[in-house]
């Protein structure tokens, strides 16, 4: 086990690099850290500090649509050096030794590590002004934790709970309910402490509704029908959310701190936390767009990989013609050789689709592929979603839970739906609600959970010809690396 001596030289390395990252213009002088190792954590700016190196190891918006997307129905890749990950990725050809970057491990834990060591430290540390702001500061980093270890289930089941830097270095994985007992407690205790919304010290840091929100679909994902409604309830009536009037401006730089998101991942252009999706989705001979938002905006700063992510023909024609949502999907655009080019009409590269996302659209202050757009975890949609499911699985289709899927599609300019159009048909409505989940969420990592959600995930992957998926591949592989490392740590079944 590292000494003190050792976490705190490690974590002052990592912090000064944090703070030499910025989205600003760069100084002349090189930053200068106020931490030693005698201040880092005995103080509540230290502390601060530590807490933002887990923010940014929790960070990865672009291994969340890449493992959420190109295992479903929404995406597929080609090109570059990429490929030889997202090919095992797309085919389930998954295995525990592969170089399988969609997969985050060692990110979550080092935030779990992080997370662990200011709890340890906040009882007396110095800077505080008041006992509730100890508490906030707990919360919050209770909350950074419990985040992390949902995204690791997300990916592969119940994992060991490591609550402090005291407890051992090897753990064996602890059953899925005493997991669920553990995230639910972890959730309900930080509500009472942790900062209300608005109240945050700075935007991008976590807050009541952040917790809400990420309950809620811990709930939604884990079948807790009942629970999942009355959080929806407490979230709908705070009126601290409500929906973006226009879905395709909600993506933007410009329009991120907004009504709808409640939960993120901040990101800033031209530093060390950047969004990079935009540079898969941009054609590699790119000049200029004709429409998904950026018509007549042309190419001049911002680099296109050679990895292109590409949207699934049957997933682009899923869209009603009338829907906006599908308003950021690039179609055409002129190429560097000043001809048009149609990507619905253009299967030369391969006919199952060639139309790109660009949900986040170019950030004018980015350099390269260096984009500031956040990118949402949780968005007020998405409880209104939630709700209408849990109602639909309690007592089967209601105006009410009609209603709330309405609101989503009203804003995408479609029409309501009646309730007669069900009739009592609670697996019709469970996939019109499915079917709007895909539609509004594409480009945010839902879709394989949703799948996972309603035992789809591996029949739909059959059904598009992967013949390789089986029952077990609804968790992944834990990396080979960290089998080696904890002989108590039990592979997940099939690998």
């Amino acid at each position: 086990m590292k000494t003190n001596k050792q976490i705190i030289t490690y974590l002052l390395f990592l912090i000064i690099g944090v703070l030499n990252q910025s989205c600003e213009a760069i100084l002349e002088e090189p930053v200068k850290s106020e931490f030693t190792e005698s201040t880092l954590l005995s103080k509540k700016s230290g502390l601060e500090s530590v807490l933002a190196d887990a923010y940014g190891k929790n960070n990865s918006s672009r291994n969340i649509v890449k493992r959420g997307e190109m295992t479903s129905d929404i995406l597929w890749q080609s090109g570059g050096g990429e490929e030889g990950t997202a090919t095992p990725l797309i085919n389930f050809n998954w295995d525990p030794s592969n170089s399988m970057e969609a997969i985050d491990w060692m990110n979550l834990w080092q935030t779990i590590r992080d997370v662990n060591i200011v709890l340890a430290n906040v009882p007396n540390a110095s800077g505080f002004n008041n006992d509730a702001e100890r508490k906030q500061l707990i919360a919050e980093a209770r909350f950074m934790r419990v985040w992390a270890y949902y995204a690791l289930w997300d990916q592969f089941g119940a994992v060991p709970l490591r609550k402090s830097i005291d407890d051992p270095d090897v753990l064996p994985r602890v059953s899925e309910d005493e997991f669920r007992s553990f995230i639910e407690t972890e959730f309900k205790e930080i509500l009472e402490d942790i900062y209300p919304e608005g109240e945050e010290p700075a935007y991008g840091r976590v807050n009541r509704g952040s917790v809400r929100g990420l309950l809620c679909l811990w709930y939604l994902n884990t079948y807790q029908w009942q629970k999942c409604m009355d959080i929806a309830d407490e979230i709908i009536k705070s009126g601290k959310y409500e929906l973006v009037d226009d879905y395709n401006m909600m993506f933007g730089v410009e329009n991120e701190r907004n009504t709808e998101f409640m939960l993120i991942y901040s990101h800033l252009a031209n530093s060390g936390v950047c969004n990079f999706l935009l540079a898969t989705a941009w054609p590699t001979d790119i000049k200029m767009g004709l429409d998904g938002y950026i018509d007549g905006v042309v190419n001049v700063q911002w680099t296109s990989y050679a990895s292109n992510y590409r949207i699934y023909k049957s997933f682009y024609d899923s869209f009603d013609k009338e829907d906006q949502r599908k308003g950021r999907i690039l179609t055409k655009y002129v190429n560097k050789g000043d001809q048009a080019i149609d990507l619905l009409e253009d299967n030369t590269t391969n006919s199952k689709g060639n139309t790109r996302g660009l949900k986040y659209p170019p950030d004018p202050a980015a350099n390269a592929d260096q984009h500031g757009n956040d990118f949402p975890i949780v968005r007020y949609a998405e409880i209104l979603l939630a709700k209408a499911e849990a109602m639909n699985e309690l007592s089967g289709p209601s105006q009410d839970a009609l209603d709330l899927v309405n609101k989503i599609r009203n804003r995408a300019g479609l029409e309501s739906l009646s309730l007669s159009a069900f009739s009592g048909d609670k697996e019709k409505l469970l996939n019109q609600i499915l079917d709007e989940r895909k539609w509004e969420f594409w480009y945010e990592g839902k879709r394989r959970r949703d799948l996972i959600r309603r035992g789809r995930f591996i029949t739909d992957a059959q059904k598009r010809g992967i013949k390789n998926a089986q029952d077990f591949h609804v968790h992944f592989p834990i990396p080979q690396s960290a089998i080696d490392a904890n002989p108590l740590l039990e592979q997940n079944e099939g690998y």
